[in-house]
């Protein structure tokens, strides 16, 4: 497929692929990643530091059907609350109840609707690929977040290593797409998803955008060979 070529037009297209693709999303997370998306969430929460302060208000960005709020809100010791933004109503829908201490919001991730510092820290799963305009998404993260709170990003990579490389690619390109099709019966959604992640920046120029928003002390953790990377940095 063609990957949307204006800001407007990406954003009007993964707003309604993402509706579109609701009610089979959860069960193709687990069937195209194998299980393994459940531990990718358990170390980005991991790296988010809420146990300084448990009591907190916390944000999970492009949250979806909001797993890694609840990844967050089911933490033995967490007293505080997730707020999980997506522009995708139907996903929302499928998410908000999956875990106490989890309040879904509307929202666009490029005008969010809270005040200046409000959060104690910030996560973002598989979403920064989607925003319509990155560097301004990682500007409005910054901006809700206190100084000090961490933002940490789940997001798809590529592997260095290049038998693991070329094995990715192979299932990523021919293989997911359709499976994907089938279950969700979104005719290119599946076929956005490989698209979407051949074009984002790697992890080192995802650093230097990060830092530019307004970051610092960074860090990167990749996961499975460089399948996924967790991407970090503080306020």
């Amino acid at each position: 497929m063609i990957l949307p070529a204006t800001p407007a037009a990406k954003r009007s297209y993964v707003r309604g692929m993402f509706s579109a693709i609701a009610p089979r999303y959860d069960l193709l997370n687990r069937l195209l990643s194998f299980s393994i998306d459940r531990g990718w969430r358990r170390r980005t929460v991991n790296r988010l530091g809420w146990e300084a302060k448990p009591d907190g208000t916390y944000l999970d960005l492009c949250t979806g059907t909001m797993d890694l709020a609840a990844e967050l809100a089911r933490r033995a010791g967490f007293r505080g609350r997730v707020v999980g933004a997506d522009f995708a109503l139907p996903m929302l829908v499928r998410g908000k109840r999956k875990a106490a201490r989890t309040s879904p919001v509307a929202a666009d991730c490029l005008e969010l609707p809270f005040p200046t510092a409000s959060f104690d820290g910030a996560l973002v799963g598989f979403g920064v690929r989607n925003f319509a305009d990155l560097d301004a998404g990682l500007r409005e993260a910054a901006r809700v977040l206190k100084p000090g709170a961490r933002l940490v990003i789940l997001e798809f990579s590529t592997p260095r290593f290049a038998p693991l490389r070329a094995a990715f690619w192979f299932y990523f390109a021919q293989v997911l797409p359709v499976i994907g099709r089938v279950v969700s019966k979104h005719r290119d959604g599946y076929t956005y998803l490989p698209e979407s992640v051949r074009d984002f920046p790697g992890p080192a120029v995802l650093a230097q955008r990060i830092a530019a928003a307004g970051f610092s002390q960074l860090g990167m953790e990749p996961l499975t060979g460089g399948i996924c990377a967790i991407h970090y940095g503080t306020r």
